[in-house]
């Protein structure tokens, strides 16, 4: 475990450049598009999956690569009005440029601490004795490693920056509480995994926690994007092809 000596290159406060006075600088015409941020943050992927599920589309290849080209689309939009609207850098979503060596410590720490999260996770499952997994567990079996693999990364990437890089930072500069800008996402990122049941609730609430809290901490979002990458990378690609013989 790391000791109080580590430093953390990787991490910038942007407030002290983009505080809320100069923030406040570009009116309320940046307001709104913070508003717009958020609401693109908070619901515009479960809104993409929910419909993808309710209408019954076909589980073809074709239509999961566009569900998550349509996901994509989203966060495109959210960094243009990071850039654009809000007028703001990189560094205010997590997304500097990061010192290499102290992002990879963090990634191991973080992996670390998501596994004890999901050991904690299905121990209150059995407890419960919840089912595990969703009616859609089946049909991504069905789909090609380099989709399947396309879909783990957009959620690495994508559920970060929208519950983590631009929730969290933007909720704190509009409410001022360190505690509410945090426990918020997280609350989103949580119910919005209903599609696994409650056990993906509660897997998604504790694993989230731990990201959370090293985002809050660090604010180095590729540290929660890779940990998140290969919290689902792992055991639904690479142990597969170890096993599948």
């Amino acid at each position: 475990m790391p000791t109080a000596s580590v430093t953390n290159p990787t991490r910038h406060n942007w407030s002290l450049v983009n505080s809320p006075a100069s923030f406040a600088q570009n009116g309320l015409h940046a307001g709104r598009w913070t508003v717009i941020g958020l609401a693109i943050a908070f619901f515009s992927m479960p809104l993409v999956l929910g419909l993808f599920s309710s209408t019954h589309i076909p589980w073809t290849v074709r239509n999961v690569v566009l569900r998550e080209l349509s996901i994509w689309a989203f966060a495109a939009l959210l960094m243009f009005i990071v850039r654009r609207k809000e007028r703001l850098g990189w560094e205010s979503v997590g997304l500097q440029r990061p010192a290499i060596g102290n992002t990879a410590l963090w990634v191991l720490i973080t992996m670390v601490g998501a596994a004890l999260s999901i050991a904690i996770a299905f121990a209150f499952i059995r407890l419960l004795n919840l089912p595990i997994g969703s009616s859609d567990s089946a049909k991504y079996e069905l789909l090609p490693t380099w989709v399947l693999a396309m879909t783990i990364g957009r959620a690495g990437f994508v559920e970060e920056f929208f519950y983590r890089g631009y929730a969290i930072e933007r909720l704190q500069l509009l409410t001022h509480n360190r505690f509410w800008s945090a426990t918020v996402p997280l609350l989103f990122f949580s119910v919005f995994h209903y599609r696994q049941g409650w056990a993906g609730i509660i897997i998604a609430l504790l694993t989230g926690a731990v990201l959370t809290y090293v985002y809050s901490t660090r604010r180095n979002l590729w540290v929660t994007i890779i940990a998140h990458f290969l919290a689902d990378f792992i055991p639904n690609i690479v142990v597969p092809l170890f096993t599948s013989n």
